[in-house]
């Protein structure tokens, strides 16, 4: 764990409320009983969000809240007083001291900030992250603010933290570009395929992938991911086939990068359903709740602590990659255009580009799938057309 550095927003937006009385009786504040506060846009730069404020009764000085920040986003530099405990519950962050290297932070990792440390901290350029930040007030203030961390101070920091990780981790996201590479290209065409099971194509798809430089382990990644969208039988019969593609290949003297498993251990539990609601809500762009969720909440749990909890904390798949497999394998399902208009709109949450997504409705034609081709086109044209795109 990186003994370094991280403020407690909430408890910016604490400072200046009056001690409550103290009470000798237990409170619970239930879950989404407060509304969501955005981050100050002098304090902060980028999209930030602090949900279950909360502050200790007169004569505790405790106060704190869960704090969201979207991709890039970043707070000031600032101290607190009395020091601070940040834990880390979802995605990718930074933390740096002023005078000292910056540091990456990661779900679970426990953060001390020394008393009157000069800081900032916020997410990576490509993931979001979100933590529980916890301090104590003094002379009821809990953060003194200074001056925005500048663009070359947060990208400066970037370059050099990407030269070492680069050939270890898979970030959730890259950043965004104009067009997709040869490898993610390969993506939508190999989950369309998967999803309407045909598999001489599917072959074809998969050869071109591990030519692209699709590891094994991000092939295996994306059909098994899959089976959460279009289900076990044909993830599991994709899987064959991939495992029958890999050894004609060695057959001919092709041996593809085996890749790697995930570089972290998957929370369980309570961790593991509060990671999964963190990502949701950020790939979701808002906490999700509807009238089908209300009729049956379990439906929700389950997307939560499964698909957006053990599947998308699974890091050995950047998440514009997952993205990529689920809108592939939506455009090619009748029926599903809702669910691919929102992930249209995911896949822009976590770094791709209009550009890029309207590639998918290319590659899909090129390869003869109209039908799919055509579902995409309408359901990124929809999805602009609602965010004012």
């Amino acid at each position: 764990m990186n003994p370094l550095i991280v403020p407690l927003v909430a408890l910016s937006l604490l400072a200046g409320e009056t001690c409550a009385q103290a009470s000798s009786e237990i409170r619970i504040s239930s879950a989404g009983s407060q509304p969501s506060v955005k981050g100050a846009a002098e304090n902060f730069t980028g999209k930030v969000r602090v949900d279950g404020l909360f502050k200790g009764d007169h004569p505790a000085r405790i106060g704190g809240g869960t704090v969201t920040f979207e991709p890039g986003a970043r707070t000031a530099w600032h101290t607190h007083p009395l020091g601070q405990t940040l834990i880390v519950t979802a995605g990718v962050g930074y933390v740096q001291q002023e005078g000292g290297p910056r540091q990456e932070i990661h779900p679970g990792d426990i953060v001390w900030i020394p008393p009157q440390t000069r800081h900032w901290h916020g997410a990576t350029a490509a993931n979001g992250m979100t933590h529980i930040a916890i301090a104590e007030a003094q002379d009821g203030k809990a953060v003194t603010w200074a001056e925005k961390v500048s663009e070359a101070q947060y990208e400066g920091a970037s370059v050099a933290a990407q030269k070492v990780v680069a050939s270890q981790t898979v970030t959730h996201t890259q950043p965004a570009s104009d067009t997709l590479s040869a490898k993610q290209q390969t993506i939508p065409l190999i989950a369309a395929f998967m999803a309407t099971s045909d598999m001489p194509t599917l072959n074809v798809a998969l050869n071109q992938g591990l030519d692209a430089g699709l590891t094994g382990s991000e092939a295996k990644e994306i059909l098994t991911q899959l089976y959460a969208y279009v289900g076990f039988p044909r993830s599991l019969n994709a899987l064959s086939e991939l495992m029958n593609v890999v050894e004609a290949r060695k057959q001919r003297g092709i041996h593809d990068a085996p890749g790697r498993e995930p570089s972290r251990a998957i929370p369980t539990g309570e961790a593991l359903l509060a990671a999964g609601t963190a990502n949701q809500t950020r790939i979701s762009g808002e906490p999700v709740k509807g009238p089908v969720f209300d009729f049956a909440p379990v439906i929700n749990q389950f997307l939560q602590a499964h698909l957006f909890g053990d599947i998308f904390e699974r890091d050995n798949l950047d998440w514009q990659s997952r993205e990529l497999a689920t809108v592939g394998a939506l455009a090619a399902t009748p029926g599903a255009e809702s669910q691919l208009r929102s992930h249209m709109r995911a896949s822009m949450r976590v770094g791709l580009s209009a550009e890029q997504l309207r590639q998918v409705s290319e590659v899909l034609a090129a390869r003869g799938d109209e039908l799919s081709a055509k579902r995409a086109s309408t359901a990124l044209s929809q999805a602009l057309a609602a965010s004012g795109g």
